[in-house]
């Protein structure tokens, strides 16, 4: 009798065991399954910049102690003013066409009527894009005087690509509607052929963006040298899927930029450390990217690099735990958006590094250091594979350099300028899904180097891409560096000034 219930009490105690596993392992299913289904269905949140950042933590109030997990009040927000509609903005220099209509009475008999006025109504037109065949023509002459000397004929300006109809302009407008409308060569290809009549296979204009890139690459050396020697990089990268004999294969866009100035693309087939010796060479100082761990890998390979972390990454991961742990992720966020209102208003203040430095290290040092307190006393009451768990273990493990921002002035709080790069890569890939081949991944990488870093000083890409091309095939390599869009845009504004 006695051994019968010390069986039954043993196989209790092992039911109970396993049935709290078994809850253990239901609820982290469960959290898994909401994640899952918030990001398929969901708005994702895998950019979220500054502005998006202050929106979702408009509302929560600072508290110096985490609250219970249990969700924070919600205070009453003002009521927000009624936006206007949009309106279409028209730049004051964009050409006019003026249409008068005049009254059918005045038209019949204009001797007996006197203007006193008009009423003008205003149209935003377009012309269809026009395709023409340019000529050039050159005259051959021969000797009045020296009937014996052999004719002369202008010579012919160095073209980008001898031979064949394409023309600057031409291969201007496929580069931007490939790169920067995201337009893939078999679509124009049709475009051209349905539209203007035109036949135009998409193998020959492949071959014309390759030569383009060959062209533009000079270029982008002198900036991938200049960017090498900046001592502070921020470094992302992006999958792009990609053709070989045996299939497909998945390479990766690599971005590097450094804040104000501009961002490079470099391609390779993989993700490892490797890749980043190949890209940065004898680069030393700060390297800011997410928690890859390549990054790591690579800076225990090499003793100048310094790592730095992003917070916009480490928020996130709290941001995905807010189902899970209400109360906490609430207060984790609060104090994250406490972080980022600092550089808002060292923004404003247009802060040099040695007072972003000074401030950060006053005002977030005190921020960083409770946020530091709270997440080791919370870390024992989650599981690492929860949520929260996850989040807090990124956070933690993570922090030497996620604190590094706050004593090094250079430095940004986030990777999200670099992230913001990779966006137009992004959406090009969801038209043209893949590279035709390796090496056409680096050809790719050239053209929206110089595209992405027009864009970011402002400078009209279609009129960048006419000059550099008109001129690099007269120019020596040692002129090369003037082209750089840094530096083209300085001698347009100087020219401009010169001429004011």
């Amino acid at each position: 009798m006695q051994t019968a219930q010390a069986d039954f009490i043993k196989l209790n105690t092992e039911l109970i065991a396993q049935l709290r596993a078994l809850q253990t392992e239901n609820k982290l299913l469960r959290e898994k399954v909401q994640f899952l289904l918030r990001r398929l269905f969901g708005q994702k949140s895998e950019k979220i910049d500054q502005r998006q950042l202050e929106l979702l933590l408009q509302g929560l109030e600072a508290a110096a102690t985490p609250p219970d997990d249990e969700p924070p009040p919600t205070s009453p927000q003002p009521p927000r003013a009624p936006r206007e509609k949009n309106k279409p903005r028209i730049p004051a220099d964009l050409p006019v066409e003026d249409e008068v209509i005049i009254p059918a009475e005045v038209e019949k008999d204009p001797q007996s009527y006197k203007c006193i006025g008009e009423e003008i109504t205003e149209e935003l037109d377009v012309d269809p894009a026009r395709y023409y065949k340019r000529r050039i023509i050159r005259r051959k002459y021969v000797s009045k005087v020296d009937v014996e000397q052999a004719p002369i004929i202008a010579p012919l300006k160095p073209r980008l690509i001898e031979g064949g109809y394409a023309s600057v302009g031409l291969l201007t407008d496929i580069i931007l509607k490939k790169y920067v409308d995201h337009l893939p060569l078999y679509r124009q290809e049709r475009i051209l052929r349905t539209r203007h009549g035109i036949e135009l296979s998409r193998k020959t204009m492949c071959d014309w963006v390759g030569k383009v890139a060959d062209w533009l690459s000079p270029i982008y050396r002198q900036m991938r040298s200049a960017l090498t020697s900046s001592g502070y990089l921020q470094i992302d990268e992006t999958p792009v899927r990609y053709c070989r004999d045996d299939g497909g294969g998945q390479g990766y866009l690599w971005a590097y930029h450094h804040p104000g100035a501009d961002v490079l693309f470099e391609w390779h087939t993989s993700r490892s450390a490797e890749c980043l010796n190949k890209m940065l060479g004898e680069f030393a100082g700060t390297v800011q990217s997410d928690g890859y761990a390549a990054y790591p890998a690579y800076a225990k390979q090499n003793d100048r690099i310094v790592l730095a972390g992003c917070w916009a990454h480490a928020r996130r991961k709290i941001f995905e735990a807010q189902e899970e742990a209400p109360g906490l992720a609430g207060w984790l966020l609060n104090q994250v958006g406490l972080l980022y209102r600092i550089e808002t208003e060292l923004r404003k203040q247009q802060a040099g590094t040695r007072l972003r430095a000074a401030i950060r290290s006053s005002a977030a040092g005190m921020i960083l250091a409770r946020m530091n307190k709270v997440l080791r006393k919370k870390l024992p009451a989650y599981l690492p594979q929860s949520r929260m768990g996850l989040a807090i273990g990124y956070a933690l493990s993570h922090w030497e350099q996620l604190e590094r921002f706050r004593d090094d002035g250079r430095l940004e709080i986030d990777n999200n300028l670099v992230e913001n790069a990779i966006r137009p890569t992004a959406l090009g890939k969801k038209n043209w899904l893949f590279f035709g081949a390796p090496d056409a991944g680096q050809r790719s990488a050239i053209i929206y180097t110089l595209l992405e870093s027009c864009r970011r000083r402002g400078i009209s890409q279609r009129e960048y891409l006419l000059d550099v091309l008109t001129r690099l095939p007269s120019m020596k390599i040692t002129e090369v560096a003037e082209l750089t869009p840094a530096r083209w845009l300085a001698a347009r504004q100087a020219t401009r000034n010169q001429a004011a």
